[in-house]
């Protein structure tokens, strides 16, 4: 992986210098990424999609989880129905891209905070429908943090506050080691999802939680995600 690129990601890990978690612990070592600026999406998902492919060559490397916020565009999960797109596919709007993981069409922007984890599920449980609901938890726990009562609804993916969607969840996974992961409006401005059908849901409103705690910024969720991340996963984070 291309050090720069990261903004202080390291591109080459010397394994002798880590803390080594137990296993026995249920704990793992897992590198904490959380690029400066504001991040393509095509370079994220590359970065997943290396690690993704180191962890499936040497299965005792360890994990990685990313938090960031992206520059505004679409993304179309596996199988996602383009008629959720409420423009021309042939001229959109903003950058829109086709892409491995489950769900329908997601929208990316700043004021979002954007977690992919990239874990090895042999490490918990090989249960996709379990990982998402752990994903869901995180939320609830971040929420209930922020001292808001989040909800799911049921036969969804994602996280509700007062029925409005505040949080979506969407996932790719390779022989149990996974990439993608959890979408949270923070602050982030709304009007870009009024182009498409987020998640497929007609009807469904989405919203952000600034509107819930005004002045909230990304900055102030991130240490709450990064530690629910640590608890439910028993993450040992590894910094440079």
């Amino acid at each position: 992986m291309d050090k720069q690129l990261h903004s202080g990601t390291p591109a080459f890990i010397d394994k002798s210098k880590l803390v080594k978690s137990s296993a026995s612990a249920k704990s793992f070592s897992t590198f904490l990424f959380e690029p400066t600026g504001l991040v393509p999406f095509q370079l994220a998902w590359d970065w997943q999609r290396n690690w993704q492919a180191q962890l499936l060559k040497e299965p005792s490397s360890e994990q990685a989880v990313w938090l960031l916020q992206h520059c505004s565009c679409y993304t179309l999960g596996r199988g996602a129905n383009e008629n959720n797109l409420l423009f021309d596919l042939n001229k959109p709007p903003l950058a829109l891209f086709r892409i491995d993981r489950g769900g329908e069409v997601t929208h990316h922007l700043p004021g979002q905070l954007v977690v992919y984890p990239v874990l090895d599920l042999h490490n918990y449980k090989t249960d996709l429908n379990w990982y998402l609901r752990e994903l869901e938890q995180v939320s609830l726990e971040v929420l209930k943090s922020l001292g808001l009562s989040g909800s799911r609804m049921p036969g969804l993916t994602g996280l509700w506050l007062d029925g409005r969607k505040v949080a979506s969840v969407g996932i790719g996974c390779k022989r149990w080691i996974t990439q993608h992961g959890l979408a949270l409006n923070v602050n982030c401005q709304l009007e870009g999802f009024k182009q498409v059908i987020p998640c497929g849901l007609r009807g469904k409103s989405v919203d952000r939680l600034s509107n819930w705690i005004p002045g909230l910024e990304v900055a102030d969720v991130k240490p709450l995600i990064r530690e629910s991340l640590r608890k439910r996963f028993g993450l040992v984070w590894q910094t440079e």
